[in-house]
């Protein structure tokens, strides 16, 4: 695949991901939002919030089992559409729901389960979110970026249980993330073992003497560096 090819990938993935948003401007312009329109935009927010984490999660998944490496360029802008739809969401709940009050804030904060778990997991999303360019990848080192960015398996469970939580009797939907979410974890860990134990041989050649975790951030670099010859 040519760089000018996945660039309209990119672009039309770009697009695609700003549609939920769009479908919240429209509704809103047409009077869609239903009866209580602060609740619905909370709720259609942090369902895309979650989403965009899960989906996030799966492109390492997806990229190993289809075989195509170029996914592994999508994973950041998807991940900042994450944290972008977080804050669409924190900010609809601090703002229309709470009119920037503090102090109902912090009780609402500190005596409701969910609110507790779903601010916690904003405040995680946000350290990610910002050292996600390579230059703060480069400054922070391969390994250290990694630890922390090993956090969105904590915010995406954080996540899972903000949603079971808030519902009160339809528990299909929360319930749905939270099994996608537990087989991508798996996944995760079976690779983590696979690594582990291939780490534990001897390395086949002075060329692979490199972790699989920065080997993995190494490609994601060395991917996206032909882009920049067009930006």
């Amino acid at each position: 695949m040519t760089v000018k090819s996945f660039t309209m990938i990119r672009v039309a993935v770009f697009l695609l991901c700003l549609l939920p948003l769009g479908r919240l401007g429209w509704l809103g312009y047409t009077g869609g939002l239903g009866a209580n329109p602060i609740e619905f935009i909370t709720r259609s927010t942090g369902t895309w919030t979650l989403t965009f984490l899960l989906i996030t999660l799966g492109v390492t998944p997806a990229r190993k089992l289809s075989g195509w490496n170029s996914l592994i360029k999508l994973r950041r802008m998807l991940g900042l559409y994450a944290f972008f739809y977080g804050s669409l969401h924190f900010t609809t709940y601090f703002w229309l729901d709470q009119f920037f009050d503090m102090a109902a804030i912090v009780k609402d904060v500190a005596k409701r389960p969910f609110i507790t778990v779903g601010f916690s997991s904003f405040l995680l999303l946000i350290p990610l979110a910002l050292t996600s360019t390579r230059a703060m990848i480069r400054r922070l080192g391969g390994k250290r970026w990694q630890q922390l960015h090993r956090l969105v398996y904590f915010i995406a469970i954080g996540g899972v249980f903000h949603f079971l939580w808030q519902v009160k009797a339809d528990t299909r939907r929360p319930t749905i993330y939270g099994v996608v979410l537990a087989i991508l974890l798996t996944y995760r860990l079976a690779m983590g073992l696979r690594q582990k134990h291939s780490a534990s041989a001897p390395p086949a050649s002075p060329g692979t003497s490199r972790s699989p975790a920065f080997q993995s951030l190494a490609e994601e670099i060395e991917f996206e560096k032909p882009l920049e010859r067009i930006r």
